[in-house]
């Protein structure tokens, strides 16, 4: 169940970005697309699949980083929608530390905005991946370069556009495809039908030109391929697509891609470059810890023949579970009645329940290996950044960073009831 060509085909990404950039109104889409619902969640009438609480739908943002699962192209995706803004950003630190990948958000009027750049600064510390998505291309003042200079100047990203706009008359009226040098077109009104298409004359100069620049940034990640370019022959759309990733995996480059989620244009071939260009949990490199009995470092690899090792990212209490603790697996297996142990807090815990997480729906699973991220009923000592392992194979995973807090209150529920 947990060969090494599942592992592959997993992807663990969060969706980040400044408060209003249409970050949740994208993921509403994935779940549209990848058929995990089957009507379009908006925020703005407060149906938001994955703003499911009550605050969160009566102010159209984010508050938690809401996790699920779904599947594209034979590929399991594992998502997590963070908060925007400012107030939560430790919800967003709690979910960039289980990541292998990531999709920042822009908004194409609003370009790099402050939150933007703290949450683009958390993904750099922990050397996270990342692909790049400018929205809001319908909008009115909607300027895609600008937002890909801001990308260089304030954030010192390296953006490489690996699609374009086609802009008639100042409005957003379709999308060119660098990797596959085609227009895409829609012929309806969900985004569900579209056509890859020749470009029209009049934009084949420009889109000649940015391929170009994006395949000098990529060359150098293999040399029969750069040969290949030099000599004046022309790159596949797999050899152009290999060489992306690689770089997008060094952190070399930030691929840019660009589109509308309200207006439902440019998602599913975000989905695509999600699993064709960000790492799987067997692309990043063994997760490393410390031997509490001799504080020397080890490392465990993404296979479920090695020791357990897993990290508690964030703990909730859940109305219809209790106490709820999700957890992301870097290896060996968590199984069903299966007791583990805390090694941060030297505590015993025993799984009631394995839960795959869909916001606040819930499918119970028997086990998961390397690369789950996953929610277990059950722990009843276990807090945000404590890591579950083995008792005769113990390892402490390296431990989560939050900006130090402006204020600190303690609520407590009056009844038990109030809990819910």
């Amino acid at each position: 169940m947990y060969m090494e060509n599942s592992l592959k085909k997993t992807r663990n990404i969060g969706i980040m970005a400044h408060i209003d950039a249409g970050k949740t109104t994208t993921t509403e889409r994935i779940l549209y697309y990848t058929v995990i619902v089957h009507r379009m969640g908006e925020v703005h009438e407060g149906t938001a699949t994955m703003d499911w609480m009550v605050q969160e739908q009566e102010r159209g943002i984010t508050i938690t980083s809401a996790a699920t699962t779904c599947f594209w192209q034979d590929h399991q995706i594992n998502i997590i929608d963070t908060p925007g803004h400012v107030d939560f950003t430790a919800e967003v630190e709690r979910s960039l530390r289980v990541l292998d990948g990531s999709v920042a958000v822009f908004c194409a009027v609003g370009g790099v905005q402050p939150q933007s750049e703290t949450v683009w600064r958390q993904a750099e510390r922990y050397k996270i991946p990342r692909i790049s998505f400018i929205n809001k291309m319908d909008r009115i003042g909607a300027d895609f370069y600008k937002v890909v200079r801001e990308m260089e100047e304030k954030i010192h990203a390296n953006p490489v556009p690996i699609q374009i706009p086609i802009m008639e008359d100042h409005e957003f009226a379709g999308i060119i495809d660098l990797i596959k040098m085609k227009q895409i077109v829609y012929s309806d009104e969900n985004g569900l039908k579209f056509t890859f298409e020749d470009i029209p004359e009049k934009y084949l100069e420009k889109a000649n030109e940015m391929r170009e620049a994006l395949i000098d940034q990529v060359a150098e990640f293999d040399e029969e391929l750069m040969m290949k370019f030099l000599e004046g022959e022309k790159l596949t759309e797999h050899e152009l697509t290999s060489l992306i990733r690689k770089a997008v995996i060094s952190n070399s480059i930030h691929p840019v891609l660009l589109g509308s989620s309200l207006k439902n244009r440019g998602v599913q071939r975000l989905l695509d470059l999600i699993v064709e260009l960000l790492p799987s949990p067997l692309d990043v490199p063994p997760v490393e810890g410390i031997d509490p009995k001799n504080d020397e470092k080890i490392t465990r690899e993404a296979k479920a023949s090695e020791p357990l090792s897993a990290i508690a990212f964030k703990v909730v209490s859940d109305p219809f579970v209790g106490r709820l603790t999700y957890v992301r697996v870097y290896s060996g297996k968590l199984k069903l009645g299966l007791n583990v142990y805390n090694s941060t807090r030297n505590e015993n815990e025993r799984i009631s329940k394995i839960l795959r997480m869909h916001a606040n729906s819930r499918k119970e699973l028997k086990e998961v290996g390397p690369g789950e991220i996953v929610g277990i009923v059950g722990f009843k000592n276990t807090f945000t950044g404590d890591t579950i392992c083995q008792k005769d194979r113990k390892i402490i995973l390296e431990e989560m960073n939050f900006p130090t807090p402006v204020i600190s209150i303690v609520l407590e529920p009056k009844t038990q009831a109030d809990m819910a």
